[in-house]
């Protein structure tokens, strides 16, 4: 007669009712005590699925910013080697436009006087017709 007892006992406790939330997800629960730890454990593995692909899909969605300055741009070309052969001022900014980056002309073209002062590279020829190579190597 005993087990029948506890059986009623069990049918009639009440359900427990638990509300969490984990980031921006929120998720009530009502179940009996027995059923609590499994229910919960799903939950929770099915959120952190959740989460980890919605980080991922954001990861890859927005590219990494690019603020980067017309004279670092140019070092980068001299550490890649690219002025091993002199280039004028419009190979300088047609390179750097195929890069991705537009600068004005004559913000490349002062760059390009500072990293001659630096005595990263060299300038030769003219007055509207130079050439600039790299001074040393990188």
């Amino acid at each position: 007669m005993q087990q029948g007892e506890a059986l009623t006992e069990k049918e009639h406790r009440p359900p427990i009712h638990v509300k969490m939330k984990i980031g921006e997800v929120e998720f009530e629960v009502d179940c009996q005590e027995d059923q609590l730890q499994t229910t919960v454990d799903k939950i929770l593995s099915i959120v952190t699925e959740r989460l980890k692909e919605t980080s991922m899909t954001m990861e890859r969605s927005s590219p990494p910013p690019r603020a980067e300055t017309c004279k670092g741009l140019i070092q980068k070309l001299w550490e890649e080697g690219w002025f091993s052969r002199a280039k004028g001022l419009s190979e300088v900014h047609g390179e750097m436009a195929k890069r991705g980056f537009h600068y004005d002309r004559t913000a490349v073209a002062h760059a390009l006087i500072d990293l001659v002062k630096d005595g990263i590279l060299s300038r030769e020829g003219r007055p509207r017709r130079y050439q600039y190579a790299q001074k040393r190597p990188p």
